[in-house]
């Protein structure tokens, strides 16, 4: 970005996660903490400061004017050797000086730290108070808990293509392999993969590898991916127990006589392809349900009162998205007033641009295989499917 183009944005939007604006007469500790922040935060993709600008905020209508750098070059000179000397490894930033309205200001860029670089921290503060993260518009301090964010992006690996340490191939459901092949078939009765053989498919979706460090290298053993879309109950619940869907159902939002018994759970744990079905016809019993027979037919057909459809992508698109590293439970709550999910969402703080379309999924390989069937659409489609479904509801 240009610095004209900062300083529209700035006086657009005033700073935030991805810009900051500093009157930068010396290369202080508030540049240097906020150049941290932006290296460290995971998926900000790095950020930008804009130089020799300040916020005049005694005016009618408060807004960022340009002041000038003096000695630009001299500044930029001593931000490169700072970046360089004060933290645990050197940040390469980008720095180039322009001119707004005959003045010069600096724009510098800061490029997000690779994964096993992280965190960026003071050499005289040590961790964990000498690394900071970037919090809308702030540098916070981290804590113990980001420096468990940023070790454990370091891992070369997802976490659903992790192996399973006490899980064998008995633990995966022929059933549920036999389901996923009867789906793909449905969508695309043509795929390569129908033709081979169950060991040659788990392979290809990521759902068992080989251990080379285990007692039978050669050995085929589950993965995360592997359990969660094939396992068995038991399995599941040995080594996943909170990888399940709650169904619960309030009657009401009055005084009960019995607070204990306010409302009932189902409980549902299986594999991930089942486990959208079960949960489906779990939401489906409950919902009120329009008569209507069409002219020349002799048996009557139930339409439910939410379409068969937005069920589908909302319960396909709260499990698809869900943050499995995390131990929360995926609910569906049923109450008088309506149905909705509740679940801890995988989220990147990376804007997404025509330039950079995506962010990083937590568990790649586990949606892939849900997709095929023809389930879940991209969020913007399933939102127009949704509201197109409502409109035409019965």
């Amino acid at each position: 970005m240009t610095a004209y183009e900062l300083l529209e944005s700035l006086n657009l939007l005033d700073e935030n996660e991805h810009i900051e604006a500093k009157r930068a007469s010396e290369a202080g500790k508030s540049i240097l903490e906020t150049i941290c922040a932006f290296a460290n935060e995971p998926g900000l993709g790095g950020g930008w400061l804009l130089l020799g600008v300040v916020r005049e905020d005694q005016a009618l209508f408060p807004a960022y004017e340009v002041e000038g750098i003096d000695q630009p070059e001299k500044l930029g000179a001593e931000i490169a050797t700072q970046c360089r000397n004060t933290f645990n490894q050197p940040v390469r930033v980008e720095i180039s000086s322009e001119f707004i309205h005959g003045k010069t200001v600096l724009v510098v860029h800061v490029p997000e730290a690779q994964p096993q670089d992280k965190p960026v921290f003071f050499k005289a503060q040590g961790l964990p108070k000498g690394a900071l993260r970037r919090i809308s518009s702030t540098d916070q301090h981290c804590t113990d808990d980001d420096l468990a964010v940023f070790y454990q992006g370091r891992q070369t690996e997802s976490f659903d293509s992790t192996l399973v340490a006490d899980a064998t191939l008995e633990d995966l459901q022929p059933e549920a392999i036999a389901d996923y092949r009867q789906s793909r078939a449905a969508a695309n009765p043509d795929a390569e993969e129908l033709r081979w053989s169950d060991e040659d498919l788990l392979q290809s979706l990521g759902c068992i590898r080989r251990n080379p460090q285990g007692p039978n290298p050669e050995a085929w053993q589950p993965t995360v991916a592997g359990l969660m879309l094939f396992g068995k109950p038991v399995a599941l619940r040995r080594c996943f127990p909170m990888m399940r869907v709650d169904y619960i159902r309030v009657p009401g939002r009055e005084w009960v006589p019995h607070p204990d018994r306010r409302f009932d759970t189902i409980d549902l744990r299986d594999p991930l392809l089942r486990l959208v079905r079960r949960a489906q016809a779990a939401i489906l019993d409950d919902l009120p349900k329009g008569f209507a027979l069409e002219e020349g037919d002799l048996q009557r057909r139930d339409t439910p009162a939410i379409p068969l459809r937005v069920i589908r992508e909302a319960l396909v698109n709260a499990l698809m998205h869900r943050s499995y590293p995390h131990t929360a439970l995926c609910k569906s709550f049923a109450t008088p007033t309506g149905w909705r999910f509740a679940t801890l969402a995988f989220r990147s703080s990376r804007k997404t641009t025509w330039a950079n379309p995506a962010p990083n999924c937590a568990t790649p390989r586990s949606p892939p295989p849900c997709t095929t069937p023809g389930w879940p659409k991209p969020k913007a489609a399933a939102s127009a499917s949704c509201a197109r479904a409502w409109s035409r509801r019965v």
